[in-house]
């Protein structure tokens, strides 16, 4: 990589996997997932030990990084040579990580551009991945923006959770809508919007749940296809893989113009919200 480039920065919630994000470029810096009182970064911790904890009652909680984390890495990317950083991140309605981030950019000794990218999972990894294949091609720290931006508004994001529990316990739903939902035993489709995670449907088994992902994800690449946009699709789920390797498999074979669909863990930290059992789709249209 160019020394002489710009750096892109996203935190662990993005769900990248190491091995992708260093290929790409890409730095991350990790949130924190505290089991029974224990912290750990969250690069560090298996999402099925996050999904065993809540299982079996243990608290779980998730702390963002510091601003002295952000600081030292933009440091870092300094010394390096970088003339420029653009960071981005999940929904700063979400968590504290983005504030962090920005307090740091105003003491770092080269600019640095703080992207909230609005959502979660791999609609910031994807939107991370175009920046830094942007910067790998010599742009500037304002084409690399854009570019994440871009990609970031353009991706979509629906996921099925078992239950509302986790989400209402740590506030990243309504109380309310959490309640009705545990009342009438109901799977819920949500998605993100506004920077908010809101109810998207209801439906009344995990089957029919699934079927809805699959049908979303589809009619969402079919208007990225009359756009004449390519297409990237990322399913995430938390101790749910074999369900959503079927899922993957199906989407497959149903879109031809689609070479493959990532599956991966929601990071531990999304994973301690959302509780076990969820599963998620990613649909990326190409800038």
């Amino acid at each position: 990589m160019a020394m002489a480039g710009v750096a892109v920065v996203t935190d662990s919630t993005s769900s990248l996997a190491a091995t992708v994000a260093n290929r790409a470029g890409v730095v991350l810096i990790p949130l924190n997932v505290i089991i029974d009182g224990q912290s750990r970064p969250e690069t560090e911790v298996e999402p099925g030990l996050v999904a065993a904890a809540l299982r079996n009652g243990t608290r779980v909680t998730t702390s963002s990084p510091g601003r002295q984390a952000f600081g030292a890495t933009y440091d870092g990317l300094a010394e390096a040579g970088y003339r420029a950083v653009v960071s981005v991140h999940l929904s700063a309605k979400l968590s504290a990580t983005c504030q962090a981030a920005q307090a740091a950019a105003r003491g770092a000794p080269l600019p640095v551009m703080v992207i909230d990218s609005g959502s979660i999972g791999m609609v910031t990894g994807f939107a991370a991945l175009s920046g830094a294949s942007c910067a790998r091609g010599g742009g500037r720290a304002e084409d690399v923006a854009a570019m994440v931006r871009t990609r970031a508004e353009l991706t979509t994001i629906y996921f099925a959770v078992d239950n509302l529990e986790y989400l209402g316990r740590s506030g990243r739903i309504k109380t309310r809508a959490a309640m009705i939902g545990s009342a009438l035993s109901v799977k819920h489709i949500l998605t993100i919007a506004g920077g908010e995670i809101r109810p998207y449907e209801r439906v009344r088994t995990t089957s029919k749940a699934l079927a809805r992902l699959e049908e979303l994800s589809v009619s969402a690449v079919g208007r990225a296809a009359a756009r004449n946009r390519g297409v990237d699709i990322a399913l995430h789920h938390l101790d749910h893989c074999g369900i959503a390797e079927r899922l993957a498999e199906s989407l497959t074979q149903r879109l031809g113009c689609i070479d493959e669909v990532m599956v991966c863990d929601v990071s531990a930290v999304l994973g301690a919200h959302v509780g076990p059992g969820t599963v998620g789709v990613v649909i990326a249209p190409g800038p």
